[in-house]
C-alpha cells in the first residue's frame, strides 16, 4: 500500500467511479488504498461534516487545521467542541512568523496592503510543512461554492502540493450540509447562523448577502475570491 504510486490517468479512472456516490464512498476509498500515516484531513471548523464521516470510518485518522493568528474565536470553540463529542485531537500548525513579526517586515495589517502575500505567509507555507509528509490531502471543498470551484474533481492530483487530493463533498449543495449536520447533530462554526457562509480570517470574512456565492463574503471589497490553497 505505502509504495503505490497513483497515475493521474488511474485518479481520473477512480474519481469517474466516485462522482456521484456518498461522501463516505470517496473517503473508504482513501481509508482501504493509503496507510494512516499517509493521508489527512484539512478542516476550517465552518461545517465539520467530514469529521464526523471520517471518524465513523476511521477514529485515528489524522486532522489537521491551519492556524494564521487570526481566527474568530467562534472558530477556537467549535474545535474544542469537535475534539469533545468525537474524543479525538485535531492537530494545529502555524508560522513561526508572529503577527508582529510580519507587520514590523511588512507593515502593518498586510491583509488589506497585500492579501495574497499574507495568505502566502500564514497559510500556503504553513499548509506546505503541513502536507510534507503524506501522500493524499482530504478537503472540505465544494463546486457550489464559487465558479472557482465548479470543476472540482472528487478525487484529483494536486500539482500545487504534489499528492492526491480528495473532495468527498464537492458534487454537495450547501442543503446536503445542513440536512446532515441536522440529522448527525454535527458541531459548526455558530456564526454561520449569523449570515457568514464561509469562515476564514476575522478582518477578511464578512456575511454574504442573500443570492450571493457562498465566498463572497471572503475578502469582500477585492478581486480575490480563494487564498490559494485550491488553485
Amino acid at each position: 500500500m505505502t509504495d503505490k504510486i497513483w497515475t493521474e490517468d488511474e485518479l481520473k479512472e477512480i474519481n469517474a467511479s466516485l462522482d456521484g456516490k456518498p461522501p463516505e464512498t470517496a473517503l473508504k476509498w482513501v481509508v482501504d488504498n493509503f496507510d494512516i500515516s499517509e493521508f489527512a484531513l484539512a478542516c476550517s471548523f465552518s461545517e465539520c461534516v467530514l469529521v464526523d464521516m471520517l471518524v465513523k470510518i476511521k477514529p485515528d485518522a489524522r486532522i489537521f487545521y491551519v492556524d494564521t493568528g487570526l481566527l474568530f474565536d467562534e472558530t477556537a470553540n467549535v474545535i474544542e467542541r469537535v475534539c469533545c463529542k468525537y474524543g479525538i485531537s485535531v492537530e494545529r500548525y502555524a508560522s513561526s512568523l508572529s503577527l508582529e513579526a510580519m507587520a514590523a517586515e511588512y507593515g502593518p495589517e498586510l491583509w488589506k496592503s497585500d492579501p495574497d502575500k499574507c495568505c502566502e505567509l500564514r497559510k500556503l507555507v504553513v499548509m506546505k510543512e503541513a502536507l510534507s509528509t503524506v501522500k493524499l490531502w482530504i478537503t472540505g471543498l465544494r463546486r457550489e461554492e464559487s465558479p472557482s470551484r465548479r470543476g472540482a474533481p472528487v478525487v484529483g492530483w494536486d500539482a500545487k502540493f504534489g499528492l492526491v487530493k480528495v473532495n468527498p463533498l464537492a458534487a454537495w449543495t450547501k442543503k446536503d450540509v445542513w440536512d446532515y449536520i441536522y440529522k448527525n447533530d454535527v458541531p459548526y462554526n455558530v456564526l454561520l447562523d449569523q449570515g457568514y457562509a464561509s469562515i476564514g480570517c476575522r478582518p477578511c470574512t464578512a456575511p454574504v448577502k442573500p443570492g450571493e456565492d457562498e465566498r463572497a463574503g471572503r475578502w469582500a471589497g477585492c478581486d480575490k475570491i480563494e487564498c490559494g490553497l485550491h488553485k
